[in-house]
Parts: structure tokens; sequence; C-alpha cells
């Protein structure tokens, strides 16, 4: 069908253009034309697609496009594209409306029921509306675990927001401290893959050792337990395009110390992560930003003022995160094998209180899947206040959009706060019904509440009240 109907990329003779990649001898879908694009999308119905099923996500690869016969390793400047257009003019275009294509090939596959997932190589502006973007062939070392950062940065402050790298490195073969910090550091990154070139060693994380594999397995468990963190990141990335990672400057823009500082991000607005991108370190430097503003390490509890460089004493157990002061994440308990599990774990949200006794945080939750959200308006979103008086202080859940109609079946079972004064009770309100008490357990070294044995459902009103 391509050949009949001269969907291909021509030389600049005007025959069919063919170059070297992974199949062999290749002719290129010049994806530029709309009804190539077209013709492209129907191939991903399910009575086309030949051995696919119910469920499919799509990775488009090598599509820059990609020649090994190439000049530049991809197709010639005088390729002709349609329109007459060479290849010179659009070369940044090509992944971006082959990307389009999948995506919209993947809607008509559901009807336009389901959300597509689509990873690609190639991208250019706009490409964040049809899926996950990564940054390519990577190596398995120190210096590209290190770039990973300021790459993905970037990308994100172009709207890129679903993007990340691959975990490990493509080309080479780690070792077990570099897998281990690389893992560590693309928890906190969005699109999380570790991935390699076909003839690399193995690198499941138990080839590497009982230690290496409890790290990884560490790192993996608390980016499942931030899942409900990271989509309500996600949410408001989708409706405001605000970037899920980002550079200290976009949220501390009057602070100069922080513009050249590309070690060390935000994820949101809550947590500033540093991930350990050396070997064999006793201790990392980094700044704190936030004139009068507080931070807590989210592995220790410590507490450390805001415009700060701190020098933080690490082992290959450390991951520097901290939460801000004036932020409430929400995060799930149980892990379980897959995001599937996750949806039947109970809740628990870390209130980290800032220099006035204050936070606030949200939790989005929809299907996962969907476009219900959208054309159905099912869709959770609650807010959470904290608030300090003087004899009680208050945590709040309150609906954030009264739009939206979604059951959310898990109940918030725990609340953490830090930051906080001891009360001698606490109690849990329910609108319409009893006021109860509940337990509590305080840590005096570090200000640090645990309220345990809650069962407050995170999709309704509900109240904390700490009596002082």
């Amino acid at each position: 069908q391509a050949n009949a109907n001269g969907y291909f990329v021509k030389d600049n003779k005007g025959c069919e253009y063919q170059g070297l990649c992974w199949p062999g001898l290749s002719a290129y879908l010049d994806f530029t034309n709309p009804a190539v694009r077209d013709w492209y999308a129907s191939k991903h119905a399910l009575d086309q697609y030949q051995g696919s099923t119910d469920i499919l996500f799509v990775w488009n690869d090598m599509n820059e496009p990609s020649v090994f016969s190439g000049p530049e390793l991809t197709i010639p400047r005088d390729a002709v594209h349609w329109g007459s257009w060479q290849h010179r003019h659009l070369h940044n275009l090509y992944g971006f409306y082959q990307h389009w294509a999948t995506a919209e090939g993947l809607l008509r596959r559901s009807g336009g029921a389901e959300r597509p997932f689509v990873l690609t190589r190639s991208f250019f502006a706009g490409s964040q509306r049809f899926g996950a973007v990564w940054t390519g062939d990577n190596v398995a070392d120190w210096s590209y675990l290190k770039i990973s950062i300021p790459m993905l940065l970037c990308l994100s402050i172009t709207g890129l927001s679903l993007c990340g790298a691959d975990v490990g490195g493509f080309i080479g073969n780690p070792d077990w401290e570099l897998l281990v910090r690389w893992y560590q550091a693309a928890a906190f990154q969005p699109f999380f893959r570790g991935h390699s070139h076909i003839r690399m060693e193995r690198r499941e994380p138990w080839l590497f050792g009982d230690t290496a594999t409890a790290l990884i397995r560490n790192a993996i468990h608390l980016r499942y337990s931030l899942l409900p963190y990271w989509y309500s990141l996600f949410y408001i990335a989708h409706t405001t395009a605000q970037p899920v990672i980002r550079p200290l400057w976009m949220e501390f823009p009057g602070e100069t110390n922080t513009f050249l500082i590309d070690d060390t991000y935000m994820l949101g607005e809550a947590l500033l992560v540093h991930p350990i991108t050396d070997r064999a370190l006793a201790d990392v430097e980094l700044l704190l930003p936030g004139d009068g503003e507080v931070w807590y390490q989210l592995s220790t509890n410590q507490r450390f003022p805001g415009a700060y460089k701190l020098r933080l004493p690490v082992t290959i157990e450390t991951v520097p995160v901290f939460q801000r002061g004036g932020t409430i994440i929400p995060r799930k308990i149980c892990i379980g094998r897959s995001t599937e599990e996750l949806w039947t774990s109970p809740y628990a949200l870390y209130v980290a209180l800032d220099t006035q006794g204050s936070a606030r945080g949200q939790l989005y939750v929809d299907d996962g899947h969907s476009f219900a959200y959208r054309n159905q308006q099912q869709y959770c979103h609650r807010s959470f206040t904290y608030r300090t008086g003087s004899a009680s202080s208050s945590l709040t859940a309150r609906c954030a959009d009264t739009r939206g109609d979604f059951y959310c079946g898990c109940a918030v079972e725990v609340v953490v706060i830090v930051g906080v004064a001891q009360p001698y009770s606490v109690t849990a309100n329910i609108p319409d019904g009893p006021t109860n008490s509940v337990n509590f357990t305080y840590e005096l070294l570090t200000s640090f509440l645990t309220i345990s044995n809650l069962a407050l459902p995170s999709g309704s009103d509900w109240s904390l009240s700490l009596h002082h």
C-alpha cells in the first residue's frame, strides 16, 4: 500500500530513498504527508496490527530517522518530502509527525476511550501532547548519570514533562555502585526505565549482590510510595503546564544563587532532590534555598533552615531528598508488585510545617487510563490544609474541585507531621459523624508526630484536631 501510494521519502532524483537501519535496507515513510499519517494511524487498529492485544503501548525508536549508511547517520539533507520540501528543512519534525500519527492510531484503536502511551526518541515542540520522551543512547558512565539531570530539566521547562534517561546507561556495563546510584537518581525523575543494548551484560539488580539488590529495591519502593504525589503533579502539568521537575530558580526566582545550579532540582513544589552522581563520596554540598523557609530531610526528619549551604555526610544508602516546610505530600503505605496493586493501598499524608506552623497540599485521582476524567468529570481532587492555633491546630481535607465525581475507595490511615509541638490529645472528625480520639506517637528530638490507625475517607471531608 505504501509503495502503491508513493508514501516513502524520495531522493533528490525523485526515486524512493533507501538506507540501512536495523531491519536492513529500508525505505522511510514520509510522515510530513497528512495522508501518510492517516494511513499509518489506521494500521494500529486491532484487526490491522497483527499479534497485538487489547493492551498496546508503542515505542517509536530510531525516528530521527536513523540511517546507518547515511550522511550524518540520517536521511540526506537533499532528500525530498511531501510538498517538495527538502529534508534539511523538516528534519526536526520527522519524529514529531510519527509520534503524532502513532498516538492518533492508538486513540482510534480504543474509539477515543483510552489514553495512548507512546515513547519516542525524536521529538519537537508540542511532542508532550502525544507521549513520553527519553534522552537516547547514553553510556554506563558517571558523567552520563551526572549530565542526565540538566538534560531532563531542560526538557521539562520546554513542556516535555514525561522525560527520562536509560537507567544504568544504554552502552557499557555499570558496576554495582553506578547502577545503585542511577536507580536512586532516576526514582526521582519522571520517566523511569532500565534499558541497555542487546549485546551488553545482563543487569537485573539481583545479579549485583544482596546489598545492591536491597538498595535498588528501596529506591523503587520509595518511588512507588510517592506515586500519588507524582500523579497529582502530572495533573498540575496537564492543566497549568508547570513542569513536574523544576530547576531551583523556578521555585525561588528571587535568589540569583540558584540560577546556575543544575545538580539539584525540585520535584513539584514540595521535594528538593540532589542525586549523588560521583563515585565513593563521603559527603555532598548542596544549597537549601528559600530565605526564611525550612526543610526536613526525608529519611531522618532532621530540620534545616533555608538559604543554607549544607554539607551532608552520605553513605551508599543516602539519597539526599528534603521536604519543603509548608507542604503536604500524599503517599501510599503498602507497596505491591505493580501500580495496579496500589489501588487498594491506603494513603499516608506527610505534613511538613513551615516557620508559621502551616502547610498545604493536594491529591488528584482518576482511573489512570481513560478519558473519563475529561469527558464525564470522573476524577477526585482533594486539598489539605494545616493551620496552627494557640490552643489547638487542625488538618482539614476539603474538595478542591466540585465538578469531579469519582469514588476514592482508599482511606487515609496515617498522618505524619514534622515540625510540630507535642499535643496532649488528637481527635478526628467527619461531618455528621462523631468526634473520636485517635492514637499517636511523638519523637521529641525531631518534633515528629505520627497519627496512625485512622480510617479517614480520601474522597470526603474530614478534620484532625491537635490539642496543645
